[in-house]
C-alpha cells in the first residue's frame, strides 16, 4: 500500500518550522501589513474627524465660485457654462429648476453620502454628520430663480483605482522578494557554518569554515570563528592522542620482542612449562593489541592505502577459523555459508582477514555458553560484498548498539577480561569497512548479535 503524501499545508508548515529565513520573511510581511493597516486607518480617522473644520469653509467658497461661473451675470444656470466646467475639471453638475433640467452624467448613480441620511450620533452631540444634509449644504446651491445646482466628483476619473490596487499588490510582492533576497543573503553564512560543523563531526578538519563567514561584523561571524577555533582545538587534541598512541606502540614493540625471546629460551621442564606458555600467551596478546593500535591509526587517516587483490572470501574465512582454533576450541564448529562457485572479490585480503578475525573472535567469546555455534554468511552482489557474523549469546542492550564500533568501548556485558578485550575489535572492523567504501552495522537477533559489513569492490 502506498504511503499517503502529506498535504500542501503540512509541507508548508514543516518548511516554515524548519527555516529561520522563511520565518523572518513572514514576520516582515506581518509587520509591514500591520503598519500599513494602522497608518491607513489612522490617516482616514484623522481626516474624517478634522477635515470639516479645516476644509469645509474652503470647499464651500469653491462651490460658490463654481455656481457663479455656471450662472454668469444673468443669474440663470447655463448648460454651456456647465459643460465648460466639467471639461476642465473632474466634476459632475446637475441642474434642476423651472426652466433648466440637465445632468452632465445622467448614467452615474449619486453616491450614498449625498442621500438624505443623518448621523444621529453626531446630531445628539449638537452637530451634523459627515453625510446627508451636511454634504448637501456644502455641494448644493440654489439660485435666485429657483434652480438647484448640485456638484459632485466624476467617478469615471477614478477608473484607475483597480489598476492602482494592482500596482500596490505588485509593489508589495516586489518588496517581499527583495526582503527574501536580503534575508537569504544575510543568513547565507548559516549554510557554510552548518556544513563546516558536519565536516568537523565526521573528523574532517582539512577545510574550515570559509573566511567570508568569519569576517562578517555580526553574530554569525563570531559563531563561525568560534566553531573554527573549536575544530582546531579538537583536531590538535586528536592528533596529540594519535601521536601518543603511536609513540607508545612503537616503544613497546622492542621490549615485548625481547621478553618473548627470553620466555622462549626458558627450559621446557614440567615445573616451568605452564608458566612459560601462559607468559607467551600474554605477550602475544600484548603484541596483537599493539598491532591493532597501529593498524587503527593507519586506517583512521584520510588516505588509507588498500592493497586490493582478487580474494577467495570463503577460503580466507576458513583460514581465519583455522588460526582461531588455538585460542578457541569451539572455532571448529563455526559454520561458513557462501553461494556455490562464489567468484573472487577485489578487496584488501590482509585487512579483510583482520576484519573476519575480530568478528569471529568476538562471536566465539560472547557465544561460548550458547548451544548453537556462530555462523558466517558471505555474499557478493555486483560491486558490493556482504559479510555477516552471528553469535547466539545474550546480545547487547539496545541503547548500547550505536556505540559498539567506537574505539575502546565495551558494553556492560563485556567489562571483564575473560568476556571482552579493550574495545578495539569492532572499531577496527568499522575502519576496514570505511576504507573499502562500506559500512558496519549491528543488531540483536534474539538470541545473539548480528554484525553486518558491506564492502565495495574497486
Amino acid at each position: 500500500m502506498s504511503r499517503r503524501q502529506p498535504s500542501a499545508w503540512r509541507r508548508a508548515k514543516h518548511r516554515v518550522a524548519h527555516s529561520i529565513k522563511l520565518r523572518m520573511v513572514l514576520v516582515f510581511l506581518l509587520l509591514a501589513t500591520a503598519m500599513t493597516f494602522i497608518f491607513v486607518t489612522g490617516a482616514q480617522k484623522a481626516f474624517s474627524v478634522g477635515w470639516r473644520d479645516a476644509a469645509r469653509p474652503l470647499l464651500m467658497d469653491y462651490v460658490d465660485q463654481l455656481t457663479r461661473e455656471c450662472t454668469g451675470a444673468s443669474g440663470t444656470p447655463s448648460i454651456e457654462r456647465a459643460q465648460a466646467i466639467i471639461g476642465r475639471l473632474p466634476l459632475t453638475v446637475t441642474i434642476q429648476g423651472p426652466t433648466v433640467n440637465w445632468s452632465s452624467h445622467p448614467n452615474q448613480t449619486p453616491p450614498d453620502w449625498l442621500q438624505d441620511k443623518v448621523d444621529h450620533g453626531a446630531a445628539s452631540r449638537g452637530r451634523q454628520g459627515d453625510r446627508g444634509i451636511d454634504w448637501q449644504q456644502v455641494l448644493q446651491r440654489t439660485t435666485a430663480d429657483g434652480h438647484v445646482l448640485t456638484f459632485g466628483i466624476n467617478g469615471e476619473a477614478f477608473e484607475r483605482k483597480p489598476r492602482m490596487i494592482g500596482y500596490a499588490l505588485v509593489s508589495l510582492l516586489v518588496l517581499t522578494l527583495l526582503a527574501w533576497l536580503y534575508v537569504r543573503r544575510l543568513l547565507k553564512p548559516l549554510d557554510a557554518i552548518g556544513e563546516g560543523a558536519q565536516r568537523f563531526g565526521r573528523g574532517d578538519f582539512s577545510q574550515p569554515i570559509p573566511e567570508r563567514c568569519i569576517h562578517g561584523p555580526d553574530e554569525l561571524g563570531e559563531l563561525a570563528l568560534t566553531i573554527n577555533t573549536m575544530g582546531q582545538d579538537i583536531h590538535q587534541m586528536l592528533e596529540a592522542k594519535r601521536a601518543l598512541l603511536l609513540a607508545i606502540s612503537h616503544e613497546l614493540r622492542s621490549p615485548l620482542t625481547r621478553a618473548r625471546l627470553n620466555a622462549e629460551l626458558l627450559p621446557e621442564s614440567d615445573d616451568v612449562d605452564p608458566q612459560r606458555k601462559a607468559l607467551l600467551r600474554d605477550l602475544q596478546e600484548m603484541a596483537t593489541l599493539i598491532s591493532d593500535l597501529l593498524e587503527s591509526e593507519r586506517l583512521s587517516g584520510d588516505h588509507a592505502a588498500l592493497q586490493r587483490a582478487p580474494t577467495d572470501l570463503p577460503a580466507l574465512a576458513a583460514q581465519v577459523i583455522e588460526d582461531l582454533k588455538a585460542r578457541h576450541p569451539g572455532a571448529a564448529r563455526v559454520a561458513v555459508s557462501a553461494p556455490a562457485g562464489m567468484p573472487p572479490v577485489s578487496v584488501d585480503p590482509s585487512r579483510v582477514r583482520l576484519l573476519l578475525r575480530n568478528l569471529i573472535d568476538n562471536a566465539l567469546r560472547h557465544g561460548a555458553d550458547a548451544t548453537e555455534s556462530p555462523t558466517v554468511t558471505l555474499s557478493a552482489d555486483g560491486g558490493t560484498v556482504t559479510l555477516e557474523v552471528r553469535d547466539h549469546g545474550p546480545g547487547v542492550p539496545e541503547e548500547q548498539l550505536a556505540h559498539l564500533a567506537q574505539a575502546f568501548y565495551r558494553p556492560d556485558s563485556a567489562r571483564t577480561r575473560a568476556a571482552g578485550g579493550v574495545g578495539l575489535g569492532l572499531y577496527l572492523c568499522r575502519l576496514v569497512a570505511q576504507a573499502h567504501g562500506g559500512v558496519l552495522s549491528a543488531r540483536n537477533a534474539g538470541p545473539g548479535l548480528v554484525v553486518t559489513v558491506t564492502l565495495r569492490q574497486a
